[in-house]
């Protein structure tokens, strides 16, 4: 039973399997690069690929027009075709190379588009499945967060903001791997939520931890970019976000923005936010520039040893009043 797949650079890679007989030896030099580097040969023009099989551009071209193409532009056009979503930021970043820009208009430019993602991120979302997100993170029992590459760090940034808000929060993504990721997440059951972030060019460990989340009946939260993207399908909730950018493979400036959104919202659904609030302050009041001389402000702690350091202030101020008298 054979079963037509159309993968990412099977046309191309059938007819140089089709033309290889009368290919000519220096042909066959740039077709074992082309095979062995499709995706790299799919972002390079045809200069690039002379120089990196090691043979003239106009041998590049005809071997273009060997395999029947019209020339290397509707070669490469071929290879290319499947793999957009993976060489749009390097043709994208090729195409503002070619158009000089100032520092000034580079900075103006990525403000802009942090702007524009983020008011189409907010136009566009769905308050209810916001809503839905809230209510499962609230009543979690284990929070399990994945994100790898540059969603790695928004992955911490979103641990550190519901760390103070939830009983227990976990980072997945350390020095032992995805494998150690994968072993801690066979502790998850259905009282537990993982929230996988994962962008344009998505990775595959975010999408495997989340199929693993899945498997031992946890609730899957998505922070991802469109419904096409491979973690929505696993996902309960998926919360989308805008990330088109110029000079980036995604714009994270967005992504943070709801990152910080969706943290808020969950602290301001806790059982008791002004004191799970004074409590973080209370910890980390020694690491406070300046705060060493206030007082507390643990009430039930004053409350309990029935003083408080108002007091043992005030106690020494009039001692220091007696002494100088």
């Amino acid at each position: 039973m054979s079963t037509n797949v159309d993968t990412p650079g099977t046309t191309v890679a059938q007819r140089i399997a089709q033309a290889l007989p009368r290919l000519t030896r220096s042909h066959r030099q740039v077709a074992d690069y082309v095979l062995e580097h499709p995706l790299q040969v799919a972002t390079l023009p045809i200069d690039e690929l002379a120089t990196a099989a090691g043979v003239s551009v106009a041998t590049a071209n005809r071997f273009a027009r060997a395999l029947d193409f019209d020339g290397y532009a509707t070669f490469r056009a071929e290879l290319v075709r499947g793999f957009e979503p993976l060489v749009a930021p390097v043709e994208r970043l090729r195409g503002n190379l070619e158009r000089p820009s100032t520092v000034a208009e580079v900075f103006s430019t990525a403000l802009d588009e942090s702007r524009r993602n983020i008011e189409a991120t907010r136009q566009t979302l769905d308050y209810a499945a916001c809503e839905a997100a809230v209510e499962r993170i609230g009543r979690a029992r284990s929070i399990y967060i994945a994100g790898f590459g540059a969603s790695g760090w928004l992955a911490g940034l979103l641990q550190h903001g519901l760390d103070s808000s939830c009983r227990d929060v976990r980072l997945l993504p350390g020095v032992s791997g995805v494998t150690h990721a994968a072993r801690s997440l066979m502790h998850a059951g259905p009282k537990d939520v993982f929230i996988g972030l994962t962008f344009p060019r998505y990775l595959t460990d975010t999408v495997m931890l989340a199929q693993i989340a899945r498997d031992q009946g946890c609730g899957v939260i998505a922070l991802t970019d469109r419904p096409t993207s491979p973690m929505a399908p696993l996902a309960d909730v998926a919360l989308y976000c805008q990330t088109e950018t110029n000079y980036r493979p995604n714009c994270e400036t967005s992504v943070l923005a709801l990152v910080e959104a969706l943290t808020s919202a969950v602290a301001l659904r806790a059982p008791d936010p002004v004191q799970s609030a004074r409590r973080t302050l209370q910890v980390l009041r020694p690491w406070l520039h300046g705060a060493n001389g206030l007082p507390r402000i643990d009430g039930l702690a004053a409350r309990t040893t029935g003083t408080s350091d108002d007091a043992a202030l005030n106690g020494a101020a009039k001692k220091k009043k007696k002494a100088s008298r």
